[in-house]
């Protein structure tokens, strides 16, 4: 690593006490997707006082923004996060689930981390960028709000945000330090709402249109769609609206949110309308009428092996967090509260060679170490993944790439409370802290190597290509919906 760098990168260090606070008020407020309001405002206001210029709101959604600093080219991109989950509210720093709020809110996923260690990463090439003087490139950090249930990288990529990057660069909280490959499902929501005719189920029945018969009906027509789909896609759904609680009145109205997964989205769509043709179907034969809405999409990932095998160097030559035994002694304990722990060693490419899995096997300690405190070694793929992100959209617009560190202890599953009771400690920042400054480094090399990032350009346009370019999941005219509001 350069004195340059380093100078740079020891300079998110200098930064780490308004990065971590930055981080903790997010975990504090702890906001729904699409209703960040205070995490939008505090991001607003500190990257204000650290000279980027915001635009918030941003593409028409209330708790987005856009934070920019420098001109000229090359322009890199940097995707932030910070929108939490439902009923995973807990006491940080605690061995056991405690609730701080009944029922209420907690960042599962870690996108406390992500925003922040993302604005760090920000923060590092605004440094740079400040040293080498005007014309010479631009940072801007995307606040991407609602990605838990709205998908709002995917209305951007929609709406051409990212055609001035050059490059886009992010990364996730998770339970191994690694860069991410392969590629993912591409991910449909889509509402469905029935309306019927209300009547008294024993006196009336005749008078009766059946909303909730409608919902069940289109079910059925969907597990026999399952017969004749291919096998990597997925189809699910949920009851949102039984139509009430009395047996003895027809349903006068019922809705059904279903969720189509295949990799490609080409697929996707045509699977979707067949769900589509479905919900009709079913509207017919109960003499109801049905609405349906689109709630979110996203495409799946194009892996630029440029771009990470360039966040590999950068990660390589980083140095990896050391712990102390109080905070190792706090992961083991989190490890043994996992009821059910993966037999599979960690790491996305750990299954796909077997130097990989060996070397992974011996640093992990057989898969049984509290921290992975290593990094694990670099494979290119382009093997699917059953999960969906909508970084999958920038991905296909511009050369995109992403990192994971160990901000939680291993074994710990996504979306759990033990993620939201380390999410707010030392552990969690250190990696935090870490991914910042793999992504700021990766960034000035960017920066630095025009003849690298034309070899990042040159990879995308050819897997467009043979792609058959982009499948844009969200029509034209669809807004984002908060999660759970009514139609």
């Amino acid at each position: 690593m350069t004195e340059e760098k380093k100078r740079i990168l020891s300079y998110i260090d200098e930064k780490s006490d308004v990065i971590i606070d930055t981080s903790d008020q997010i975990w504090d407020f702890a906001e729904l997707s699409l209703r960040e309001f205070r995490s939008g405002d505090l991001y607003a206001k500190v990257l204000r006082e650290e000279g980027f210029t915001v635009e918030k709101p941003f593409d028409g959604i209330e708790t987005a923004f856009r934070a920019s600093y420098g001109s000229g080219k090359p322009v890199i991109g940097i995707l932030a996060e910070y929108d939490a989950l439902t009923g995973l509210s807990q006491e940080a720093g605690c061995g056991t689930r405690k609730e701080l709020v009944p029922d209420g809110n907690g960042h599962g996923c870690g996108h406390n981390l992500l925003g922040a260690g993302a604005m760090a990463a920000a923060f590092g090439v605004k440094k740079y960028l400040e040293e080498k003087g005007e014309g010479s490139g631009r940072v801007i950090l995307y606040g991407c709000p609602g990605e838990e249930g709205a998908a709002t990288k995917a209305f951007m990529a929609r709406d051409g945000v990212f055609a001035e990057c050059d490059a886009a660069l992010t990364w996730h909280p998770g339970n191994v330090n690694q860069v991410t490959s392969g590629t993912c499902n591409t991910c449909i929501q889509t509402e469905y709402k029935f309306t019927g005719v209300a009547s008294h189920a024993a006196g009336a029945p005749e008078f009766g249109r059946s909303a909730l018969d409608a919902v069940e009906l289109m079910n059925i027509g969907v597990q026999f769609l399952r017969e004749h789909m291919p096998d990597s896609a997925r189809i699910h759904y949920s009851i949102t609206d039984a139509g009430g609680d009395s047996p003895n009145v027809v349903q006068p109205r019922a809705q059904v949110l279903y969720m189509v997964r295949s990799v490609w989205a080409r697929d996707a769509m045509a699977l979707q309308e067949r769900v589509d043709r479905i919900a009709q179907a079913a509207a017919m034969m109960t003499d109801t009428t049905m609405e349906k809405r689109f709630i979110d999409g996203c495409s799946n990932t194009v892996p630029n092996k440029v771009l990470e095998t360039l966040l590999w160097d950068n990660f390589h030559e980083a140095h990896m967090p050391s712990y102390t035994e109080e905070e190792l002694a706090y992961a083991k304990t989190l490890y043994d509260s996992v009821e059910v722990k993966t037999t599979e060693l960690p790491g996305a490419a750990t299954g796909e060679s077997q130097e990989i899995y060996e070397y992974v096997d011996e640093k992990s300690c057989h898969g049984t170490k509290p921290m992975n405190d290593f990094l694990i070694p670099y494979l290119y793929s382009e093997k699917p993944r059953m999960g969906s992100t909508d970084v999958g959209d920038v991905s296909w617009c511009v050369p995109t790439a992403q990192i994971n560190t160990a901000t939680y202890p291993a074994k710990a599953p996504g979306h759990s409370w033990q993620n939201v009771s380390c999410g707010r400690t030392s552990i969690a920042h250190k990696a935090m802290l870490l991914a910042g400054k793999v992504l700021a480094a990766t960034a000035l090399d960017l920066i630095e190597k025009p003849e690298v990032l034309q070899a990042a350009k040159e990879e995308h346009e050819k897997k467009l290509k043979r792609y058959q370019g982009y499948f844009c999941p969200v029509p034209e005219g669809a807004v984002p919906v908060v999660p759970g509001e009514k139609m």
